[in-house]
């Protein structure tokens, strides 16, 4: 978790320090300008405040890596600027406002997301520790008058990770938000949202970042120098920042092309998919989140082919061309679609225990029992 300043004025942080978000991991906030997509929610964003119609709860939805984090931040900055007109989404980057929200030290802006060791996003978070219930936690500091006198800001990242005793505790929150403030949850589906959610907030879905942004991303963060290679890697990433940076790895580049063609075969090469894939995985080293990451990323490559499936079996050629731009991944389709029995039923069905193994290991699942049960289910879903 991270906390704009203590949870009171003048006092020490009182939260565990395996829920601080610490300094490293801080999410760097650039300035509007350098903002590259997401236009069209900034410029929804500006009319609401030009015509006084704000809303209190927001949910971003989108793929990761799309810059909703981000997004968010700005929103932030620019709504507790004080150098700035309060109605519009500007702001100085002068005053200590600005300076406070970028080093993340803001006393009316609270960061909350999920511990890496948890499941889900602890209750201590939202309402406090048991024997200080509803006097910490966000839903106290977001009712609490704002130090600078403009808003509270709450952001929670990871809301796919809310479970139904947390929703619960949002729930006066999201129904009674305490006057001059805004509650930006973060995820990446409707569909992953409780019902609890969903119905409290306005929804605005973050499309992928176009192929071009994407690769001066790419180029701007240092991870890859040529633009030539920017542009490649962009055009195979489905938009998305994390999935770019995963694929900059040539063994992960080169293992999403032996995924892809195994996907494609008839019946499904269990034991060679296990295998290799745990190799991969291991090859991240000892430190679980890395491996994690890992695993995540071929799930979600999985999940790519079986979508791509569903898209190319059921659209003629000319809008297969912009529904699933990756070349390669075309190839590999066509292929299986030409060779196999593989339908659209059959893909959806792998397509959704793709969804499901993202989920296990953010869920911390045993990797080498998710890995097996997993492609089992695939190759199933596949023939069945």
């Amino acid at each position: 978790m991270r906390f704009g300043r203590s949870v009171r004025s003048g006092q020490e942080n009182r939260w565990p320090t395996n829920f601080l978000l610490h300094a490293h991991n801080a999410v760097q906030v650039m300035n509007w300008e350098e903002l590259l997509g997401h236009q069209r929610q900034r410029h929804w964003f500006q009319r609401a405040l030009d015509n006084g119609r704000l809303a209190n709860s927001f949910l971003f939805v989108g793929s990761e890596g799309i810059g909703k984090r981000t997004f968010a931040r700005l929103i932030a900055k620019s709504l507790l600027c004080r150098g700035s007109a309060a109605d519009t989404l500007e702001f100085c980057d002068r005053c200590e406002d600005c300076a406070q929200v970028e080093a993340s030290t803001h006393p009316d802006l609270i960061e909350v997301s999920k511990p890496e060791e948890k499941s889900f996003l602890p209750l201590e978070l939202l309402i406090g520790e048991a024997t200080n219930r509803n006097r910490e936690g966000l839903c106290h500091e977001l009712s609490l008058k704002p130090h600078g006198g403009r808003r509270k800001i709450a952001i929670v990242d990871d809301a796919d990770y809310l479970n139904a005793e947390g929703a619960n505790c949002l729930l006066k929150t999201l129904e009674e938000p305490p006057p001059r403030s805004l509650l930006m949850l973060i995820g990446t589906s409707v569909q992953r949202q409780l019902p609890t959610i969903r119905s409290r907030c306005q929804i605005l879905l973050f499309q992928p970042l176009a192929a071009a942004d994407l690769a001066t991303l790419l180029v701007q963060q240092g991870i890859v120098e040529a633009i030539d290679e920017a542009h490649m890697l962009a055009s195979m990433s489905s938009g998305s920042l994390e999935i770019a940076r995963g694929l900059a790895d040539p063994a992960l580049h080169q293992f999403r092309s032996q995924l892809w063609n195994a996907l494609g075969r008839s019946p499904l090469p269990i034991v060679q998919l296990t295998r290799r894939c745990e190799e991969i995985v291991n090859e991240a080293g000892k430190e679980a989140r890395p491996r994690r990451d890992r695993l995540k990323l071929i799930a979600q490559m999985a999940a790519e082919f079986f979508r791509a499936v569903i898209l190319l079996d059921t659209t003629n050629s000319a809008a297969a061309e912009s529904l699933v731009a990756n070349a390669q991944l075309r190839q590999s389709v066509r292929q299986a679609l030409a060779q196999t029995n593989l339908s659209r039923e059959r893909a959806l069905a792998a397509w959704q225990r793709c969804l499901a193994a993202i989920e296990q290991v953010d869920r911390n699942a045993n990797q080498s029992t998710l890995i097996e049960s997993w492609f089992c289910d695939m190759a199933h879903a596949c023939q069945s």
